[in-house]
């Protein structure tokens, strides 16, 4: 049986489209409510693991004291409470973001802290002689890199962000084995290495699973099941974050409130499968004329939100007259679907909030509406009203 024609694998591939498989492998492809969310698990993890991390690096001095001679336990507890501060200042750090960029340093500071600690304590314990339970405590410490990269599976990681996490635990793992040790524990050395690596791989593994089934879920929750398009909650927090990134970088932000009319004749005429037709067709329709980057997102019933990032008032203008221009599908009897629009642009409407963008555009919808309807309404200076 080939590799990819596995029940397990064929069910993976078959759950995910094929683009979204390479989102198991890299992470530059993410769309931002998957960043958002993923962001969010690993800092919360981090946190909580680093505050159990805390306590424990510090409780172990206990152990090390009743079995070490001195002054090895004594060196070794500086450098536990040293760990156990470093780890207590992780836990309360990163409270709230949602940005990969400080859910990557979270994860990686969780990482350097043990991996330091791990060099300093195996260098401290190589050269010393012991036996019987001091022997056995001192040898735990040399499996701290396995139990550090077998943690990665906590975590919903693509297999290049494992890789990167797990590279510097084995090369610190052989470097302090070089430094500390004599040629003869070559053996040791190589077959504790290639644990490490058996063990990353079912770490990878682990992590693209959760990844994957959050991948799901994402997709799930952030698209309407009717149109495709992105559902209303998850179009508020694309808007969101496109306000804030239009507000920092002093770029524009277009909106358009598109509602279609007459669409309740459309269901008391034909019915509402008729009716959802007519939504699926406009919203395909609307999708067709998309620049990259552009958002689509139903707003409720008949209405739809088009989000235009960095897209000034007249430019959206432009891209309306191409979607009125395309149309908006057709009517059971054949008649066209026309749309009553309002537009509104970030900096141009002064829009403190995305919420008060929203607001602008609904009202220039409706004035649309009262003017006649088939036609768009802004303030920009090519005219308030395009019929």
């Amino acid at each position: 049986m080939k590799p990819l024609e596995h029940p397990a694998i064929k069910s993976i591939l078959n759950e995910l489209p094929r683009e979204e498989i390479l989102w198991l492998l890299f992470p530059g492809k993410h769309m931002s409510l998957l960043s958002t969310r993923r962001a969010s698990m690993i800092i919360s993890r981090v946190r909580l693991i680093a505050a159990l991390f805390a306590a424990l690096t510090v409780l172990f001095i206990v152990p090390d004291m009743l079995v070490l001679p001195w002054p090895i336990w004594g060196q070794l507890a500086i450098g536990r409470v040293v760990a156990g501060i470093a780890f207590a200042g992780l836990a309360l750090s990163f409270n709230g973001s949602t940005r990969m960029r400080d859910a990557y340093l979270a994860l990686g500071a969780l990482f350097a802290i043990p991996t330091a600690f791990f060099m300093f304590s195996y260098l401290l314990l190589s050269g010393i002689y012991l036996n019987g339970v001091a022997a056995t405590i001192a040898a735990t410490y040399a499996f701290l890199p396995i139990v550090m990269v077998a943690g990665l599976s906590m975590f919903p990681l693509t297999a290049l962000e494992v890789a990167v996490y797990a590279a510097p635990v084995l090369i610190a793992e052989v470097a302090s084995a070089l430094m500390g040790t004599d040629i003869l524990n070559l053996t040791t050395l190589i077959s504790t290495s290639w644990l490490v690596v058996l063990i990353a791989i079912v770490a990878a593994l682990s992590c693209m699973s959760q990844l994957g089934f959050m991948i799901a879920l994402v997709r799930t929750a952030i698209r309407d099941a009717l149109t495709g398009c992105f559902s209303r909650m998850s179009g508020m927090e694309l808007l969101e974050i496109q306000f804030i990134l239009s507000s920092r970088s002093g770029t524009p932000l277009s909106l358009a409130f598109i509602d279609l009319d007459n669409f309740k004749s459309v269901n008391d005429g034909f019915g509402h499968e008729a009716g959802d037709q007519v939504l699926i067709g406009a919203a395909e329709q609307i999708r067709a004329t998309l620049r990259t980057g552009d958002m689509l997102a139903r707003w409720g019933g008949e209405e739809f939100i088009l989000i235009l990032p960095n897209t000034y008032c007249n430019d959206a203008i432009t891209a309306i007259e191409r979607l009125r221009a395309g149309g908006f599908g057709l009517r059971p009897d054949n008649k066209p679907i026309t749309a009553s629009i309002g537009i509104a642009e970030r900096m141009e409407d002064t829009a403190g909030n995305w919420k008060t963008l929203v607001e602008i555009a609904d009202q220039r919808m409706y004035t649309a509406k009262q003017s006649g309807k088939d036609r768009a309404v802004s303030s920009c200076s090519r005219g308030q009203q395009l019929a």
